[in-house]
């Protein structure tokens, strides 16, 4: 019977994907965040999972602030390659399945077509390059451990695009003007993934047996001008503007990839996993926002 050891539970994906796990899985799954467990310590961690012996151990704890890591170069290795490190030690001590969420950061974005898995990866950034090193911990193993990629995420728990963006577009309401206006990188594209879908595919593969590398997301691709001109018409924000900017006019630390789309066509053919689109994926998202009162403010 499986015992699937969640790290990272309270973040945005982990709380879509715990209450799933629990329904596909007949034995234990255990949630576990950062009061339950520091992975950044060796000791502390190897020890922890010992003490349950998990068959199946995922992680979804990182540093997931772009800019920050560029600040806090040290701190993110730590978290996303480290961290990720003493968890392997502990998998391989107790023979645990290693699940470990990664990211299109580990892409430059020079390429036109989307990422497929066997491309090189080459981050230009310090978050793509700390989840890197994540990744190929768990590569040098041995073990038939998973590496997800995936991007662009957007869920009921936690800050994310779609959020920020009813967020500026409900100050923006009623304003005159470039103040009503919301600006958005155009030249920058990737696949917008629902963590609910995200989840369901994360359970297919485990059931699967899959290892190795799969990207994961959901279908279709955008930038993030289309991405947000699509949330503000679902929702019937017509009176908010939207106007495309160039990355570098944004002052941040960080260097985004300007293509990171990733290929779902291992996904599809290998494990027959259909992902929904990305619009069809945002409109029941955003109904379910609806449907708890989130978006009364649209309607008044």
């Amino acid at each position: 019977m499986e015992r699937i050891v969640v790290i990272g539970a309270k973040g945005m994906l982990g709380r879509d994907l715990l209450p799933q796990l629990h329904s596909a899985f007949e034995g234990e799954v255990l949630g576990w965040d950062l009061e339950e467990i520091d992975i950044r310590n060796e000791k502390e961690t190897i020890e922890k999972i010992l003490e349950v012996r998990p068959t199946i151990l995922l992680n979804l704890a990182a540093y997931t602030d772009v800019d920050g890591c560029e600040i806090h170069r040290e701190e993110a290795f730590r978290v996303n390659g480290e961290g990720t490190k003493h968890l392997v030690l502990a998998a391989n001590r107790c023979d645990a399945k290693v699940v470990y969420l990664s990211t299109d950061y580990v892409f430059d974005g020079r390429k036109n077509v989307p990422y497929t898995e066997e491309d090189e990866p080459n981050p230009i950034n310090v978050y793509g390059q700390s989840k890197r090193v994540g990744e190929e911990a768990l590569l040098r193993s041995g073990k038939d451990g998973l590496i997800i990629r995936t991007q662009w995420l957007y869920g009921r728990y936690g800050r994310n695009f779609v959020s920020a963006i009813l967020n500026q577009a409900k100050e923006r309401r009623g304003k005159v003007g470039a103040e009503r206006s919301l600006r958005i990188v155009h030249d920058q594209f990737g696949n917008p993934t629902y963590t609910v879908d995200l989840s369901r595919m994360i359970v297919q593969l485990i059931q699967k047996g899959a290892a190795g590398i799969v990207h994961a997301t959901n279908q279709g691709s955008c930038s993030w001008f289309e991405f947000g001109q699509t949330i503000l018409h679902l929702c019937g924000l017509r009176d908010v503007e939207v106007i495309p900017i160039a990355s570098d006019q944004l002052d941040r630390k960080a260097l985004r990839p300007a293509y990171s789309v990733l290929s779902t066509e291992k996904l599809r053919g290998e494990f027959g996993i259909e992902p929904r689109h990305w619009r069809e994926a945002l409109s029941d998202y955003l109904s379910l926002l609806k449907q708890q009162g989130e978006l009364q403010w649209i309607e008044g």
